[in-house]
């Protein structure tokens, strides 16, 4: 019996992706934990390893296709003893995947079409309208034990379901959603509809630049928008349209965490500390101490995060990502300089696991390298804080009444004014003022 090899969900926002390229080729053969190809979502590029062994028989969806919708079969594999001829049973099945190639544009069109490519791995999760997050192993081992794929926990990577959660779910016996099924193929016969015939895409706000150039006839390249570069337009313009933000700054000297970072840094070879690594050690230890702005704003409740995770924007090529130091209160100067740079590194190399960049419960824009003074950076959702670090200057203060010179930088609070009022986000930013203009407590 063939399998299909279906374009994966490698986060669980994922609806569709970029088929980068092909690592194997038609007639190759490929065993189980091979990496077949590279995919490339809005914010990385990942490698897909095979989960099953067999002889790639054909390739559906050609390297470098964009927009190929989640759960659409890019490939069909040949089993042990099967040859060229067994194609033909499987001759339907690059059909679906045409309609999401060729319409990537409505995200709403190729979510409800998923489910109809893989209509029998996928008859559970289809009867329910809800996307169930499980490999294709995993999928066809539910189909042929009549395991109902909503019943069983999923413990790899953002709760996908996997062949060891299968294996356990038999040997404690066969859900008794036998019907769900059989009821799966009415709703997956009628995905193809939405897919044949997508709605329009909506038309972008504001000026149409395209338009305006080509009317008045001013010359230009177009350069097509990356994946993340339309993650970070959809995402900020939703953040300015629907987030009530205010901003605070403050002027913070740290003369004594340069003398404290020198003498850090000439005591060992394992480590080299940045102001950022302070920065980062400063914020994740003031959410400690002002915990009400370590939260996200829902209609029903206020989400109040346990653990500090500090997402610090990278600029890459291709536009910014801001991968996570996670439970960064539990960590030193030290491991957090270290794994930071190791993050910094895996971003500019697009090769950031989604579990390495989504999350967090507050952001870190750092322009002071750049020789920016202050600037007001934009939330990202749905965390209620993003701080922005300015450059580092010498600039005159007052000390004792008398004029002095101390080396100064400026911290400027984004808060979404839903989850923290002024009062707190002043609070934040003065607990954050204090750690860094006392380093040393920093390291108790």
């Amino acid at each position: 019996m063939t399998v299909q090899i279906l374009m994966p969900a490698l986060s669980p926002t994922m609806t569709e992706g970029n088929l980068a390229k092909w690592l194997k080729k038609e007639g190759d053969t490929v065993k189980s934990g091979d990496v077949l190809a590279e995919i490339e979502t809005d914010k990385a590029t990942m490698e897909v390893e095979a989960v099953d062994e067999g002889r790639i028989g054909k390739i559906l969806i050609p390297a470098g296709s964009q927009g190929v919708a989640v759960n659409t079969p890019i490939a069909i594999l040949l089993e042990e003893g099967e040859d060229e001829s067994a194609l033909a049973s499987a001759g339907s099945a690059p059909a679906p995947a045409a309609a999401p190639a060729a319409a990537p544009a409505p995200a709403a069109a190729p979510a409800a079409a998923a489910p109809a490519p893989a209509a029998a791995p996928a008859a559970a999760p289809a009867a329910s309208g809800e996307r169930v997050f499980a490999s294709p192993l995993a999928r066809r081992i539910a189909e042929q034990a009549g395991v109902d794929l909503k019943t069983v926990k999923g413990s790899g990577p953002h709760g996908r379901i996997v062949k060891a959660d299968m294996e356990a779910a038999k040997a404690a016996g066969p859900a008794k959603a036998a019907s769900a099924p059989a009821a799966a193929p009415a709703p997956a016969a009628a995905a193809p509809a939405p897919a044949a015939a997508p709605a329009p895409a909506p038309k972008a706000e504001g000026v149409d630049a395209k338009a305006l150039a080509d009317k008045l006839g001013m010359a230009y390249t177009a350069v097509p928008n990356s994946g993340m570069r339309k993650t970070i337009a959809k995402r900020l313009g939703e953040v300015k349209r629907t987030v009530p933000d205010y901003f605070l700054t403050v002027d913070v000297e740290i003369d004594a965490l340069m003398k404290v970072r020198a003498e850090l840094n000439g005591r060992s070879d394992a480590y080299k500390l940045s102001v950022n690594d302070f920065i980062i050690r400063a914020v994740a230890l003031a959410l400690k101490k002002v915990p009400a702005l370590n939260a996200a704003w829902t209609d029903e409740a206020m989400l109040q995060y346990s653990h500090a995770d500090i997402s610090v924007a990278v600029a890459t090529p291709t536009g910014l990502i801001t991968p996570i130091v996670k439970k960064a209160e539990t960590k030193g100067l030290a491991d957090i300089s270290n794994e930071m740079k190791a993050l910094a590194k895996k971003a500019r190399d697009n090769a950031l696991k989604p579990e390495e960049y989504q999350g967090g419960t507050i952001s870190i824009s750092n322009l002071g390298m750049m020789g920016i003074k202050q600037f007001q950076a934009i939330i990202n959702p749905p965390q209620a804080c993003i701080l922005a670090v300015g450059a580092s200057e010498q600039r005159p203060v007052v000390k004792d009444g008398a004029l002095a010179i101390a080396t100064v930088m400026s911290l400027t609070g984004t808060f979404d004014h839903r989850v923290a009022d002024g009062a707190v986000g002043a609070e934040f930013l003065g607990a954050v003022k204090k750690l860094l203009e006392d380093p040393l407590s920093m390291l108790l």
